[in-house]
């Protein structure tokens, strides 16, 4: 059986995370993992405008991956700028 990479891992997870976000009218996209293993990622639909999106994103999403995988080093949203 082939190894997953860290990009592959780190897709995986955020597909688990979906559907949490799905329920409140969010979605999330994977965009890419940097060379410094940070995960940048956009917040769609509610989500992108929702005032708690920084918490849905540092508390949620990023506790998440970092739990799971220890070498990301942090998401971040492109479209918000945190």
């Amino acid at each position: 059986m082939e190894k997953e990479t860290l990009e592959q891992k780190v897709k995986s997870i955020i597909e688990q995370l979906r559907p949490y976000l799905q329920q409140d009218g969010g979605d999330i996209e994977f965009v890419e993992l940097t060379p410094e293993n940070i995960v940048n990622v956009r917040l769609q639909g509610a989500c992108g405008t929702c005032p708690h999106a920084k918490l849905t994103l540092k508390a949620g999403v990023e506790a998440m991956l970092v739990e799971k995988l220890p070498e990301i080093k942090g998401v971040y949203d492109v479209d918000l700028g945190f």
